[in-house]
């Protein structure tokens, strides 16, 4: 009997899956880009004293690190994403807690299938649509982190999320050109992307720079391009400064972005907070992924449970 019982105790031992290194895995990649509301300036408070800008480092459980969510950092390695998600990307200003985490944990709770979410930030706090004009150095930044990100079978680029224009609110020639210029950018990305109808998340802004906010939202609300969907930021929690998210908000917005996405896949229920035009349905191949796993667990446990009744006999 202790023999059958130390002979269990073995073949328990030899069985237990070995962790999986996920920054190896194929990623659902997500490409996060704009100005300082998408690099996250949640709990970050300016001392009016001194003028110094300090992140009270609160992460609520929604933005909590995750094993299945990564993110690409500033020396172009796959790392475990954590809060703040910007804080070796917009290296100029102090980072707090953006949308992406938010929006990673969210689109796992609502679809497991989805598989390993990278997340590659990309937003600079302060920047103009024009100097996201492909070309320039924000642009080609970008598209030097997505590519790498890419790089070894890292996965597919499954969208972008867009949260910017709030400079370009102070200047009414920026506001009446803001729609052209940032159409051209969706574009531009795609095609370099090669994937005509890449999803985009765009924000429709909650506050602005300047006197001219309601020029650029309405612009960014009628933007007509397939694969698009804009979430709506106005009434959004602000903080003190009136032109930055609040924590709390950051959440709501990074749901809100999660759901919309979830809309381009299969199954997922549509909601009402989106405004969207006809899209291109996402593959779901993390089935396939997960299917593979199970079937090499099983070619190993077989063989491994063999030898336990050869063992016992």
């Amino acid at each position: 009997m202790s023999s059958f019982f130390s002979s269990l105790f073995f073949l328990l031992l030899i069985i237990q899956p070995y962790p999986m290194n996920l920054t190896q895995a194929e990623k659902n990649i997500f490409i996060l880009a704009g100005q300082s509301n998408m690099a996250g300036r949640g709990g970050v408070t300016n001392d009016t004293t001194t003028g110094a800008t300090t992140w009270d480092g609160i992460v609520p459980s929604q933005c909590n690190p995750n094993p299945s969510i990564l993110k690409l950092n500033s020396h172009l390695k796959w790392v475990e994403a954590q809060e703040p998600l910007h804080e070796d990307i917009d290296r100029e200003k102090t980072n707090g807690i953006g949308p992406g985490m938010a929006f990673a944990n969210h689109v796992l709770e609502k679809n497991m299938g989805v598989g390993v979410v990278g997340l590659v930030p990309c937003a600079i706090g302060g920047s103009n649509i024009s100097e996201w004009e492909k070309g320039k150095v924000l642009y080609s930044h970008m598209m030097k982190r997505v590519k790498a990100s890419l790089r070894d079978g890292g996965g597919d680029v499954r969208g972008v999320l867009w949260f910017q224009g709030e400079s370009d609110t102070v200047s009414l020639r920026d506001a009446e050109s803001y729609q052209s210029r940032v159409r051209r950018f969706f574009l531009d990305v795609r095609a370099d992307l090669q994937t005509p109808l890449l999803p985009i998340i765009q924000v429709a802004l909650a506050s602005g720079s300047g006197p001219y906010v309601e020029i650029v939202r309405q612009a960014q609300l009628g933007i007509d391009l397939l694969s698009l969907k804009t979430v709506d930021a106005k009434g959004l929690p602000l903080q003190p400064d009136g032109l930055h998210l609040s924590t709390q908000a950051q959440v709501e917005l990074g749901k809100m972005m999660g759901d919309a996405f979830l809309q381009f896949v299969p199954s997922s229920i549509p909601s009402p907070n989106v405004h969207h035009n006809n899209v291109s349905p996402i593959r779901k191949e993390s089935s396939n992924s997960i299917g593979l796993s199970n079937f090499v667990s099983h070619i190993y446990i077989v063989p491994l449970f063999t030898t336990f009744l050869i063992m016992i006999s």
